[in-house]
């Protein structure tokens, strides 16, 4: 019997020490990250996602880019994001960003610096209000004051602007926002920038900063939310601020439409900015600047359908264990990663981003393969649940881009100014200037081919998607879902205000199925419970006869 517990005993643990390897690999420990606000609503909601799913903690802490990458270079955290990459010689005069441990810069989700602003005339919210790139460079030097400078009137023919003062409100952190922007103007209108440089006591040319500096009546807070939370006040009206386009959908606030280089003015949709970055240049040479942006040919794109302050952000990723990273934690950033590239990108659009393309996932996808620990088993691009591209597609290709519509006619620059709300703004504003109305093609309508815009003048409310509704009715668009059938968005107009919600949970993992190793831990289990009961019958049955007393 000792013979036959003994090898019972032995097979239950072999069995054990053959199955622990995969039980373990279905595990995750937990990651954390800090940086961008910029992009900070997409990584939360991918957070909540993969929580729900594959029971994975990502602890994440907008605390701005320029945080974000001391504390990557500190090795404090595990990941961090940011919209520029490490800078050698801050213009705040701190320590060059020189990390001790090898990274590597990987996209994550796309979208447009957009101006969210607080404006009313006659007592009513003006929702499509119009800025020429010029005007807004102007207001966030100081050089325009009141919102009915001669300037601004000429690009809102159809609005009589209020004699009322603009409030700026910038960035008091280090941002990568405010790298976005300044970058933007430097290259755009280095003349105005150079001199507000030289007024307040920056070095010029200054080019690109991550720290705005505060001037005259201009307002600073901290973070996206900041920015976006005193524009939403009713202490507010009057003021603008440049933030992503997902605050300004969140807070049902309108964002200013921007003059492009083809002559019309547009919001940042996840369309307009797909048709922007295909003129985006990407600095593919090995080394410290590999994956990053050259959005020179993104601001001048001379395509109509363009938003010209498009851009995208990168997650910075270990390419070797050191600080607070183990190889261990590769497993779960390597996964996280693999899920915001493609899966992820299903709600993008929803949260106010457009998702990346197909060229800019595959270069994520070699990024994930250089983090120690990563399991690129399963990276394969054919694989991909992404909205931009499907099987088969050129990485040149962008499926969003392909369907963006033509603007409306009453965009394009000149005596007519379309009436649609924007961004979260669902009512549409009424002419109370000289020119005349006209609907615009709103957001919902560019996510699908079909839609047709109304005319210049018509009152109508613009393009309308096949399948779904017009943002400005206030009826709700056709839901997504992904590709297990899971609801992962509604578009649509809501009575909060808010165009686009999405769900907490989009995404569930499809069931494994039996296998291999189901096999084997019921017949571990079958084992386990024959070692207790087996024992005490078979003594039973083998168990030796005593003669009784009196008998041969």
């Amino acid at each position: 019997m000792r013979t036959v517990r003994a090898l019972f005993a032995l097979v239950v643990v072999l069995l054990s020490v053959f199955t622990a390897p995969a039980a373990q690999a279905a595990s995750y420990d937990q990651i954390t990250g800090t940086g961008s606000t910029w992009s900070q609503n997409a990584l939360d909601q991918w957070r909540k996602n993969v929580a729900n799913n594959y029971a994975m903690t990502v602890n994440y802490s907008g605390v701005g880019s320029s945080a974000g990458r001391r504390d990557f270079v500190a090795g404090n955290v595990d990941f961090a994001v940011s919209e520029i990459p490490f800078q050698t010689a801050p213009e705040d005069g701190s320590a060059p960003e020189v990390p001790a441990r090898g990274y590597a810069y990987m996209p994550i989700v796309a979208g447009g610096t957009s101006f969210m602003y607080n404006l009313k005339i006659g007592g009513k919210r003006v929702t499509n209000l119009r800025l020429s790139g010029e005007v807004i460079t102007k207001i966030f030097t100081g050089a325009i004051t009141k919102w009915n400078d001669p300037a601004i009137a000429t690009d809102n023919p159809g609005l009589a602007m209020p004699d009322k003062g603009i409030v700026p409100v910038v960035r008091s952190d280090g941002s990568g926002s405010t790298a976005q922007f300044t970058l933007w103007m430097s290259k755009q209108h280095p003349a105005l920038w150079n001199s507000f440089c030289t007024k307040v006591g920056r070095s010029a040319p200054c080019g690109l900063t991550s720290q705005f500096p505060t001037y005259g009546n201009a307002k600073a807070q901290s973070g996206s939310s900041g920015v976006a939370g005193y524009v939403s006040q009713d202490y507010g009206e009057g003021a603008i601020t440049y933030v992503e386009y997902s605050y300004a959908k969140n807070s049902g606030f309108p964002v200013a439409k921007v003059l492009n280089a083809a002559g019309y003015y547009t919001e940042p949709t996840a369309n307009s900015v797909a048709v922007a970055l295909l003129k985006a240049s990407i600095n593919t040479t090995p080394g410290p600047t590999y994956l990053t942006q050259i959005l020179d040919g993104v601001y001048n794109n001379a395509d109509p359908r363009t938003y010209p302050l498009a851009s995208y952000s990168y997650m910075i990723v270990p390419t070797e264990v050191g600080g607070v990273f183990t190889a261990k934690k590769g497993l779960t950033l390597g996964t996280f990663a693999h899920y915001m590239l493609c899966e992820g990108q299903q709600q993008a659009e929803a949260l106010g981003y457009s998702p990346l393309p197909m060229n800019l996932v595959l270069a994520g996808f070699d990024q994930i393969k250089r983090v120690p620990g990563a399991d690129a088993s399963g990276v394969d691009i054919n694989k991909c649940n992404n909205p931009t591209f499907k099987p088969g597609d050129s990485p040149s290709s962008n499926l969003l881009a392909t369907t963006a519509l033509q603007p409306a006619a009453c965009d394009k620059i000149g005596a007519n100014q379309c009436t649609t709300g924007t961004a979260g703004a669902l009512a549409d504003t009424a002419v109370s200037g000289s020119g005349s109305g006209g609907g615009a093609a709103g957001s919902a309508a560019a996510t699908t081919a079909g839609g047709t815009a109304s005319p210049a003048g018509s009152g109508g409310t613009g393009a309308v998607a096949q399948g779904g509704t017009d943002a400005a009715s206030g009826a709700v668009a056709s839901p997504v879902y992904d590709e297990n059938g899971a609801l992962v968005s509604t578009v649509g107009a809501t009575a909060t205000g808010v165009v686009a919600t999405a769900i907490a949970a989009p995404f569930t993992l499809a069931e494994g199925g039996w296998g291999a190793q189901q096999s084997i831990m019921l017949v571990a289990g079958f084992l386990l419970l024959a070692a207790a009961v087996l024992p005490p019958v078979l003594a039973g049955r083998f168990k030796p006869r005593v003669a009784k007393a009196g008998t041969k």
